[in-house]
């Protein structure tokens, strides 16, 4: 059986990596959304080259520019979100919504319950 086709968003954070690391592991294409938005934390630029060297795709995208999210969706079968939704980083569930706008627009993610 073909392995599913993974989209990390969030993959330099805490629980992303992890999954990252994870979706590697058991040998699935794995995508992770690579964010200008992350600017020249050196740390995670560091990390998402290690995904890359480990076999990940690096795919450019921004929630600022709603055709690189739909674009990006459009290359997996699976997207998952791993972004902080609380305290000071609430404004990621406004990102989130956006994703969830491309996810419907690409059309070719089914939900959980498909």
């Amino acid at each position: 059986m073909e392995k599913s086709k993974v989209l990390v968003v969030g993959g330099t954070g805490y629980v992303g990596r992890r999954i990252v690391k994870a979706s590697l592991a058991q040998g699935h294409p794995t995508f992770v959304l690579q964010r200008p938005e992350i600017g020249m934390e050196i740390d995670k630029l560091q990390m998402l080259l290690s995904f890359k060297a480990k076999g990940a795709t690096l795919v450019e995208g921004s929630f600022a520019d709603h055709k690189s999210l739909v674009e990006a969706v459009k290359k997996v079968d699976v997207v998952i979100c791993t972004m902080s939704g609380v305290h000071f980083r609430s404004h990621n569930i406004l990102l989130q919504i956006k994703l969830v706008e491309a996810i419907k627009e690409a059309g070719n993610i089914k939900s959980s319950s498909s």
